[in-house]
């Protein structure tokens, strides 16, 4: 071999004569046979051969071996098939002379000049096209995506490829189809076309390698975690500990980070107070990776500007501003591709393929927040110019001005929001990085489809392949190969421009990483041959909550901490950062004593960051072919919600912005969410059973303008298909219910909202807001949670509309609870998540935490949820009279209720949320006057009953004289 490739001789300098195939002959007896001996000298050799990427990438290799530098690129996954072919489909490639010769017949010119030549390298889960096996710049690749179970053969397989007929008997074809392209492509004979089928098909069908495999609830992704494969996952409660993690996953990037978003603002802080957080700015952060050669991919959503003042387009020019290796895609074009209705949807920050952020938080204003939900922040320290975000009383105009006020502090509070998010690891988060890219790949196909100025990116597989890595290379070594290496292939050089139309496309990494000396499968790159991590400051993060604001740099999440498998349940479910190793506590400490690194949590903070745990997670998404090209309309998070639901044993709580539903038979609304809720409850009640469904929902939908307004006919209309759903005629699940249970039914079902209070400044006015419930979260039975960014309507569900991304957790990891009275086994995950949510909403301290720890006995459903709703939302129609609430049925008695207290006050919120200076009471007679901040001591935590009868007496649907009523009502639902 060395002779063959003598013009390369100095490449081998690093391999050994003696590993050089000592006395291979073979052994008396057994002409036809190595000795054992001879195979292990010769796999020895060939592991440290082909483990050294320097040597096997080298042109005198690849032309040895017939391969590509595609072929011994570990992170791309294993070798299938590589060869020259033709397609017509790419623009002019620049051909040198002896380019120009057919591959088929090697005659100059014998085909139409349509038809080029390049290099096809089959991978498990894409195929790509390259101008020669040594270019690094890949012209096309073809991303696997998710086909119909049969392609009417008879045989149920997906068919990837076919082959094709030609009229011309000297030439051979077959077409490659996935998503929304179709390819043909030629090759030598008909043979060599028969053997690309073949592999093209059967890579689609080998799971988990084959992505056109239909997984369970009909999602792209197979259920991870089965197996020890480093499936991880960790929540975060509210904004201000999800930005935290956030900012530092960014901070410690490498390679490439990959955002997608609703709505992206520049200037928003990931860290407060602001003034001493400067650099935590978002573009800040991007910049200074942007700088060391971290590629940047941002895929932001193009709204209707006529419906939306979120202003894509400013924070575009600020995002490609920053640096060129920040590139910028808003999608969809509205007049090119006919989509108008719907919207992208998700919220996605991935990085380094190693770990993805998930859930409802955008990047953007008005998300930071904390268990507190402040509703003033006067002189501003924590929401700078327009992140003091309210958008029930204005939305701005501009964004451009983010420093500037747009609401005056001292009369007007900010919405808090409440929102959850979790980080995942492992094949889930190359799962959701294979989504990324597929509607990159798809968005960029679009806007700049002829763009040749910078290269494509390949699709990242199996970071580590036992077949390629030799077992004596230091993993630091390994790790620093492979990230010099995917820097070599897939980046352009920094220098390359950062225009509008200079957009690669992505190409996903797969989700199964390899142990290169076991071959088992593996967290990638956070653990080395011998299972330790190899960067043990990268895994989960630890998050500190003050019990009242720091006035100077505070201190959240310093690091990521590791918790691997060792520890237990009762160390780790404090759920703002596992305790060490060997720690004990007893069942009645585990969440009144936790040890945060070298921080110990006082007994009266409550966690907003959960433990990191091993889980068995599935990516679940709503996407069809406006949105990401796909072939199939995927609706996997409406069917997983569907399924958890009905198979729900004890108690199913949700969080979600919207609840609109329908019952079996509904033709308006499509989504089943509600007939699965329907049905399991039906079931509960004829097997008496305790079964509780609790669902919490914002107080009014986030728009602008006052329930009575004339531009308020959007509020209006998202409110009357909520109470369809919810309370109101034949097709609500309240009134379904009452006619089966009658007033037993609210033991099984009851809706929530949030609210929160406080003064503007020192001496100022009291203020309250409803709290924002942004969250897109189920919790069922303690041991499963369903979080991503979709809503519980029509627009997030059905997959035809808005384009969402979510995740399925399902704990394996349990501590002893009870339930209903009975022991229970929960999961890590999903219990130490709901007490989060429930001490917050309660305003429980830690040392009450076991008060809840069973969510379905009277004690607690009864007793205290219930009973901590009825009173907090006494208090605050006391002291505000705020709106929503149940004693107001017509617009009439709204109007009449709004002028009386505005006339009393002389000024209020859009929504009556300002106190006035003393509340009159009777006592023994006589009026007595008290502070509205010594009632509103009374309140616990945020938790206020949902008004199921606000409005009753009114068509909340939009007028034939408001622009709204022109609209389709799908906008709305």
């Amino acid at each position: 071999m060395r002779e063959v490739l003598k013009p390369g001789d100095f490449l081998f300098r690093d391999v050994p004569s003696s590993a050089a195939l000592p006395m291979i002959r073979p052994a008396l007896g057994r002409q036809h046979s190595m000795s054992d001996q001879a195979k292990t000298a010769m796999q020895e050799y060939l592991n440290h051969f082909l483990g050294n990427l320097d040597i096997v990438n080298s042109r005198e290799v690849c032309k040895f071996m017939g391969a590509s530098k595609l072929s011994f690129c570990p992170e791309y996954g294993s070798k299938l098939k590589e060869e020259y072919v033709l397609v017509k489909h790419l623009a002019k490639i620049p051909n040198s002379d002896d380019d120009r010769k057919c591959c088929t017949c090697n005659w100059f010119n014998c085909c139409n000049d349509s038809w080029q030549k390049v290099w096809a390298v089959l991978k498990p889960g894409f195929l790509a096209l390259l101008k020669d096996p040594f270019d690094a710049e890949p012209l096309d690749i073809i991303v696997f995506d998710v086909l119909p179970s049969s392609d009417g053969n008879g045989e149920g397989r997906v068919s990837l490829a076919k082959e094709i007929n030609e009229h011309n008997p000297l030439r051979h074809s077959f077409m490659v189809s996935c998503g929304n392209r179709s390819i043909a492509i030629r090759s030598r004979n008909k043979s060599k076309v028969r053997d690309w089928v073949a592999a093209i098909n059967d890579a689609g069908l080998r799971p988990p390698e084959g992505w056109c495999y239909p997984h369970r609830f009909g999602s792209f992704a197979p259920l991870r975690g089965l197996t020890d494969d480093g499936s991880q996952a960790q929540w975060f409660v509210d904004g201000r500990a999800a930005f935290e993690a956030i900012a530092l996953a960014i901070e410690g990037a490498k390679s490439e980070i990959f955002i997608c978003g609703w709505w992206l603002c520049p200037e928003l802080y990931l860290r407060r107070p602001f003034q001493a957080h400067a650099s935590s700015r978002l573009d800040a952060l991007l910049e200074a990776k942007a700088k060391q050669g971290v590629q940047i991919y941002i895929l932001m959503y193009k709204e209707l500007a006529l419906a939306l003042k979120i202003n894509s387009v400013y924070s575009k020019k600020k995002l490609v501003a920053i640096h060129e290796n920040v590139r910028v895609l808003r999608f969809p074009d509205h007049f090119s591709s006919g989509v108008y209705l719907w919207s992208h949807h998700e919220k996605l920050v991935i990085v380094d393929n190693e770990v993805c952020f998930i859930g409802g938080l955008d990047l953007c204003f008005g998300r930071y927040d904390s268990y507190e939900h402040k509703v003033g922040d006067d002189p501003p320290m924590f929401w700078p110019g327009k992140d003091y975000y309210n958008p029930r009383e204005s939305e701005p105009n501009s964004w451009e001005d983010t420093m500037k006020d747009e609401l005056d502090r001292k009369k007007y509070p900010r919405m808090p929001w409440h929102d959850v998010h979790c980080a995942l690891w492992g094949p889930p988060c190359r799962d959701v990085a294979r989504h990324f890219v597929q509607r990159w790949n798809y968005a960029k196909r679009n806007k700049a489809p002829n763009e040749q100025a910078i290269p494509l990116l390949m699709p990242q597989q199996h970071m580590v392949i036992p077949h390629y890595m030799g077992n004596n290379r230091e993993p630091e070594v390994v790790n620093s190969t492979f990230l010099e290496t995917h820097k070599v292939i897939n980046r352009k050089d920094s220098s390359s421009s950062g225009s509008s139309e200079d957009i690669p496309l992505l190409i996903p990494q797969e989700a199964d990483g390899l142990d290169a000396s076991s071959g088992q499968l593996k967290l990638n790159g956070l653990n080395d041959f011998h299972g330790q991590p190899s960067r043990p400051s990268r895994t989960s993060f630890s998050f500190r909550k003050s019990k009242v604001e720091p006035l100077v740099p505070d201190m959240p999440m310093r690091d990521f901490v590791d918790e691997r498998d060792t520890l237990n349940l009762e160390q780790e479910l404090s759920s703002d950062v596992a305790m060490r190793p060997g720690m004990k506590s007893s069942d009645k400490e585990w969440w009144e004593t936790q040890e945060r690194g070298n921080l110990v949590v006082s007994a009266d903070e409550t966690g907003q960051v959960g433990p990191r745990v091993a889980c068995r997670c599935q990516v679940v998404r709503s996407v069809s072919q406006w949105s990401a090209g796909t072939s199939q309309v995927e609706e996997s998070i409406h069917k997983a919600y569907c399924s958890l639901i009905e198979k729900a044993e004890h108690f199913v709580y949700i969080e979600n912005q919207f609840f609109i539903s329908g019952l079996s038979g509904d033709e308006i609304i499509r989504n089943r969410v509600l007939e699965s809720i329907s049905r399991r409850i039906v079931r509960a009640y004829q097997e008496k059973q305790y079964f509780r469904v609790i669902i919490v929902i914002p107080l009014l939908p986030g728009f602008q303008g006052g329930l009575d307004d004339v531009g308020a006919a959007s509020v209006r209309a998202i409110m009357h298909w909520q109470y369809r759903t919810i309370s109101r005629g034949h097709n609500s699940i309240l009134q379904n219910l009452s006619d089966l249970l009658g007033p037993r039914v609210h033991d099984y079902i009851s809706f929530y909202g949030l609210r929160a209070h406080g003064r503007l400044s020192d001496d100022g006015l009291v203020a309250s807001s409803p709290v924002y419930v942004h969250s897109k979260v189920m919790i069922v039975d303690d041991n499963t949670v369903l979080v991503g960014s979709a809503n519980i309507n029509d627009r997030s569900l059905l997959g035809l509309r808005d384009s969402e991304i979510g995740v399925l957790i399902e704990d394996k990891e349990v501590v002893e609870s009870c339930m209903g009275g009975n022991p229970w086994k929960a999961g890590k995950f999903a219990l130490s998540l709901r007490l989060s949510l429930w001490s917050e909403h309660l305003g429980l301290h830690s040392t009450e935490i076991s008060k809840i720890a069973d969510p379905v006995i009277d004690s607690t459903y009864k007793d205290i949820w219930m009973a901590t709703a009825r009173t907090n939302t006494m208090i605050y129609q006391d002291v505000f009279s705020c709106l929503p609430n149940d004693l107001i049925h017509s617009r009439a008695s709204l109007r009449q209720c709004v002028a009386e207290r505005k006339g009393k006050l002389g000024h209020t919120t859009i929504d009556l949320g300002v106190a006035p200076e003393n509340l009159e009471s009777y006592e023994d007679g006589s009026v007595k006057g008290m502070e509205p901040m010594e009632r509103l001591e009374a309140v616990k935590g945020h938790l206020v009953s949902f008004p199921t009868d606000f409005m009753c007496q009114e068509d909340l649907r939009p007028m034939f004289k408001e622009s709204e009523y022109y609209a389709s009502a799908q906008v709305f639902h």
